[in-house]
């Protein structure tokens, strides 16, 4: 069932799960910066973006998308990587941009496990507001995991990769959010979501056979 037809069928169930959605958005930013602060950058605390407090994470149209379409974003956490020590740099990257991936992740889990130990009614509110909230966790972390800024996954690589990619990631930063639309739109990006759903769902069933 999706959002506009759970909004329609059980506006109860709806506003639960949008509380829960908006969280899990907010939880994605929060492991960002209290991974960063943990490295050793304060931007994130000295900015009071450590909080659980929705109003100092949440984007507007981000936060519509969310619930109007299953998909959205919140106001990104800023990181200095500049604070942090030079020789833990590229660790700290790969760390603090995997945080969040690794944070929707658990929010699914959670809501699979709570799925298997409730075992509530399919047609039930619980069954369906848990449903909904593990699939679109595991869509945030597997859509986060592609490789284009200013996703989470361009990050990881550079950690990762030579300098010379890293320069080639920079320069197409600024038109990245154009480019994941764009690409979205022509479905080009659907089999690599799909690759990290299934990658996403055999670590989880590795924990939760």
């Amino acid at each position: 069932m999706g959002l506009i037809n759970l909004l329609i069928k059980d506006p109860l169930s709806f506003v639960i799960l949008s509380v829960l959605l908006l969280y899990s958005v907010i939880f994605h930013e929060l492991a960002h910066g209290w991974v960063a602060y943990k490295m050793g950058d304060p931007t994130a605390k000295l900015l009071g973006r450590l909080t659980l407090n929705p109003i100092k994470h949440l984007d507007p149209f981000g936060s519509l998308m969310l619930l109007i379409v299953g998909f959205g974003w919140a106001k990104p956490v800023p990181i200095n990587l500049g604070n942090i020590p030079a020789d833990q740099r590229r660790k700290g990257l790969i760390l603090v941009s995997a945080a969040g991936i690794t944070a929707n992740i658990i929010f699914a889990f959670v809501a699979l496990l709570l799925l298997r130990l409730i075992s509530p009614e399919p047609s039930g509110m619980a069954h369906q507001v848990l449903l909904l909230l593990a699939h679109i966790n595991i869509i945030l972390a597997a859509f986060n995991l592609i490789p284009i800024p200013p996703l989470d996954g361009s990050k990881i690589l550079m950690g990762f990769a030579p300098e010379s990619v890293n320069r080639a990631l920079y320069q197409i930063e600024p038109f990245g959010f154009f480019i994941v639309i764009g690409l979205l739109y022509l479905h080009v990006l659907d089999p690599v979501i799909n690759f990290f759903q299934y990658i996403i769902l055999t670590i989880i069933s590795v924990f939760l056979p």
